[in-house]
């Protein structure tokens, strides 16, 4: 059985947060996208970058991109132009060339950086929404409930650990969802307290940015990408690659062995074999 912490919380946090997937599981007309050509990814993946010191991140890769952008190789590049919005505005894993991506990851594994990730395997939130609507056919699903209950999972063993936390969330839409994304910070500090009968006084701040705006979310971005790629392509060696800088990683809906599901670590590495077995991967 785990045991309450005992350290006292001390210094500032530093956590960036983005999710990989849109947690969308039907479409307007209600049909189901799961599983289906062009739906919806087969996971939702909710990750934190917590930064040792984040201005140093964010003047490396300004620098990196700075270089980048000057070097004529990638002259005549899409990407590399300013007006397209990509690469030359912000690191962006999906959008940016393979060369820029191994840049990217060899600079993250010069900082100290942690990763923490949760992940949903959206068949097994379609199915709780199913079994829920049968039990209450007034109620309705909707993104931002996966998104909160992910965010809340996700902090709920982290907020207790420094006297002051500084959260940075990556803007999703044109909605500001600062209040809600606050709410399911207090809720994860509150389920802590709970659970340890252990009043936790660290105060919070969040904000919300666009990634060009805040490096420790291109960052975020791109960790979150390899654990992504890991899971829709079985394509390890992005994850095997920053490994290292990766803390927690718990995947709920993985419930063989344990209702809570399955938490990896650097004692417990994914790996390839895990997935092969899986419906539908």
């Amino acid at each position: 059985m785990a045991k309450a912490p005992t350290a006292p919380p001390s210094g500032i946090a530093h956590y960036f947060v983005d999710e990989s997937g849109d947690g969308v599981l039907f479409n307007a007309k209600g049909q189901v996208l799961v599983g289906q050509p062009g739906g919806a990814m087969g996971h939702f993946i909710m990750g934190l970058l917590e930064a040792e010191d984040p201005a140093a991140l964010s003047l490396d890769l300004e620098q990196l991109r700075a270089d980048l952008k000057a070097d004529p190789y990638f002259k005549n590049v899409p990407s590399f132009q300013p007006e397209r919005g990509k690469t030359a505005v912000a690191f962006h894993a999906k959008d940016d060339l393979p060369e820029v991506r191994r840049e990217v990851f060899k600079l993250l594994l010069r900082h100290s950086v942690k990763f923490y990730a949760e992940v949903r395997d959206m068949r097994a939130v379609l199915s709780y929404v199913r079994e829920r609507n049968a039990r209450n056919a007034s109620y309705r699903y909707h993104p931002n409930e996966l998104y909160d209950s992910s965010v809340a999972r996700l902090f709920k063993n982290r907020l207790h650990q420094y006297e002051s936390c500084r959260v940075c969330y990556a803007v999703r839409g044109s909605s500001d969802r600062t209040k809600s994304f606050a709410d399911s910070l207090v809720l994860a500090r509150d389920r802590f307290a709970k659970q340890w009968d252990k009043q936790v006084a660290t105060s919070i701040e969040v904000t919300a940015a666009q990634p060009f705006q805040q490096a420790g979310l291109q960052a975020v971005d791109y960790m979150l990408w390899a654990l992504q790629r890991y899971y829709a392509r079985q394509e390890s060696r992005f994850l095997e690659l920053v490994w290292s800088k990766v803390s927690l990683i718990h995947a709920v809906d993985e419930t063989d062995t344990a209702p809570y599901g399955v938490y990896y670590s650097k004692t417990k590495p994914l790996a390839g074999a895990a997935l092969k077995n899986k419906v539908g991967i």
